[in-house]
């Protein structure tokens, strides 16, 4: 039969099941395919932490929300149009979050009366009426999967796991998606198990073939791709980017690269991903713990290499005695924190900005470190570019707050071209410079007041380091209460001056008549953005900025701060920007904040914008 194909500017899907489901993979999947199709669009995942919760429970659920549109668009999106609910758990965990009409595709199979029990349903809601502001699509996906695969040898759990290749074919039809990407990844996943691929790939078939004939769905959707500035893309996740952004940044400065890290959720990617780079000179040393890391990873720095560790919140803390060391020694060190909610183990796979203030003084004495943060996965490549380059341009550590919401998710990111990357090259001393041949460690260069970097075993160059301080110019061991009191505020100068470096602070004020300013940092860009444009095309003047550089700050903040009546300051924590905009400003800042675990709402910032917009005026 002739089905009709409905156009659409945009669509959410969230994919939700048991975190043995296979949801993970069916929403990467068809995010490849919508990515190689040219759609803009933006991801997150949403799992438990536990590697396996009890199935079919509330706490076990997974899901995988992706926004697709044939223009540019900034979040994962705020409400699903589409939720996939292969279990009862995963309809309760998500229906809440479903706008009137939208559609739920439900998998019957699951709907038992234990299962309905388990999470505390008293009737089916799919036969009920409670579900009926929505378009319910009951489709037994477990037993039509069984039956697609039922002649390929393989046992009944293998046949079942593959109901996620159903679900996928079934939205790849209903959306018009590529095939092709799919196919090939479970020829490459299961090229050693002939009959599993096979059943994979029948279930896949079987789900797109349903999709052609039922009478279930008579529609499918198209969204054509987006216009994008031209050039070559490919879809990243933030913690991919910053591990080619640091490799770009060893690259670019010379050195070889060297990550000493322990696995921790939600940066272990990161040291997956690096230890495929060999080829690129990168080393890679899994530790026995946190302190263990970044002692190596310190090592490397004094040895010559662009040293990098990785953590997360508890790492963090651990690390914090080695980052005082960096700042004494004056040594390079790249510190990545994928921020996840606390405090303690908390909610280890869930987003929070919680560790703004630790990256700044989570260390005795005074011992200022540069704070970057990047505001989208994509930009998870410059901002280690950037720390690449503050980092061995200055002599200093730097730390790197990205969170568990752009580690995980992802974007189109544009390849750039590796020509117009900035030179970084690293000049290490080669011969003693004092008076009478000796060699002055702690000579600070006049523009960046960085120190010399000498690697161990240049002749000439010997000279003490350790965390005890150092004299003024030769790095003598010193208890000068004078040369401690110089030598403290030369570091803080060293970092103070980074701030000459920076680009002025870009605030986006299109009106030119706003009252009030929006002020996010890290991973709330793409909300606040979503939610400037709703307040704009429905008339308000707004303006905003947002932080990538938090220590130092760049210039012109405090002149944008003073320039409007307002300033709101959205942050998934309970104000840490907005202490330091006080504190350092006089700031009369307004925070917004939040500590679900969530990343904001585009319409729920948009409110809470336009209510700042009304008092203001």
């Amino acid at each position: 039969m002739t089905k009709k194909v409905q156009r659409l500017d945009r669509v959410i899907i969230r994919f939700a099941g048991d975190s043995g489901d296979g949801m993970q993979l069916t929403g990467d999947r068809f995010t490849q395919e919508t990515a190689s199709f040219g759609n803009d669009l933006s991801t997150l995942p949403n799992f438990p932490a536990e590697i396996r919760a009890p199935a079919g429970t509330l706490p076990g659920v997974s899901s995988f929300q992706l926004h697709f549109a044939d223009h540019d668009i900034m979040t994962p999106g705020d409400a699903p149009d589409v939720l996939v609910a292969m279990n009862p758990a995963a309809l309760k965990a998500n229906v809440d979050d479903l706008p009137r009409g939208a559609t739920v595709i439900a998998n019957t199979d699951e709907f038992t009366k234990r299962s309905l029990a388990k999470v505390g349903y008293g009737s089916d809601p799919l036969d009920d009426g409670s579900l009926s502001e929505f378009k319910v699509s009951r489709v037994p996906l477990t037993s039509m999967t069984m039956k697609a695969v039922e002649e390929f040898d393989v046992t009944k759990k293998d046949a079942q796991r593959a109901k996620n290749m159903f679900a996928l074919g079934l939205l790849s039809w209903m959306y018009n998606r590529p095939t092709e990407g799919t196919q090939g990844f479970l020829k490459s996943k299961f090229a050693s198990k002939p009959e599993i691929l096979a059943a994979n790939l029948a279930a896949f078939q079987a789900g797109w073939n349903f999709g052609e004939t039922t009478e279930d769905f008579a529609v499918s959707y198209e969204v054509k791709p987006a216009s994008l500035p031209p050039g070559t893309y490919r879809n990243i996740t933030g913690n991919l980017a910053i591990s080619y952004g640091l490799v770009a940044a060893s690259r670019l400065t010379g050195l070889p690269l060297f990550l000493g890290s322990y696995p921790i959720t939600p940066a272990s990617d990161i040291l997956h991903e690096l230890s495929r780079h060999k080829r690129f000179g990168v080393r890679t040393f899994q530790a026995e713990d946190e302190i263990a890391g970044v002692g190596a990873a310190l090592g490397a720095a004094f040895g010559g290499s662009l040293g990098v560790t990785t953590t997360s919140g508890p790492g963090m803390v651990l690390k914090g005695e080695t980052l005082g060391l960096a700042v004494m020694t004056e040594l390079p060190l790249i510190v990545v924190d994928v921020q996840r909610a606390g405090p303690s183990t908390g909610m280890p796979t869930k987003t929070e900005q919680a560790d703004l203030l630790l990256a700044l003084f989570g260390r005795n004495g005074e011992s200022p470190v540069p704070v970057l943060a990047p505001r989208s996965p994509a930009d998870c490549f410059d901002i280690a570019v950037e720390a690449g380059r503050i980092a061995t341009a200055y002599r200093t550590p730097v730390i790197v707050l990205s969170d568990g919401y752009l580690a995980n998710g992802s974007e189109p990111w544009r390849i750039p071209d590796v020509s117009a990357l900035p030179d970084l090259s690293v000049d290490f001393a080669q011969e003693p410079d004092g008076d009478g041949g000796e060699f002055l460690a702690y000579e600070r260069d006049p523009e960046t007041l960085a120190r010399p970097w000498a690697v161990p075993g240049t002749p000439g160059l010997e000279h003490r380091i350790g965390g005890i301080e150092k004299s003024d110019g030769r790095g003598d061991i010193s208890y000068s209460p004078s040369n401690h009191d110089l030598m403290v505020r030369s570091r803080q100068a060293k970092v103070d001056g980074i701030a000459r470096s920076l680009d002025p602070l870009e605030v986006d004020d299109s009106s030119g008549d706003a009252r009030v300013l929006v002020l996010g940092w890290g991973g709330t860009y793409g909300s606040i953005a979503a939610a400037v444009r709703r307040v704009r095309r429905a008339g308000g003047s707004v303006a905003q900025a947002h932080l990538r550089h938090l220590n130092p700050f760049p210039p012109g903040l405090e002149e944008a701060l003073a320039r409007y009546d307002r300033v709101l300051v959205p942050e998934i924590n309970l104000g840490q920007l907005s202490l330091l905009l006080r504190g350092r400003f006089g700031a009369d800042v307004t925070g917004y904040n939040k500590v679900r675990g969530l990343p904001f709402k585009a319409e729920e910032l948009a409110g809470v914008i336009q209510e700042v917009i009304d008092r203001a005026e």
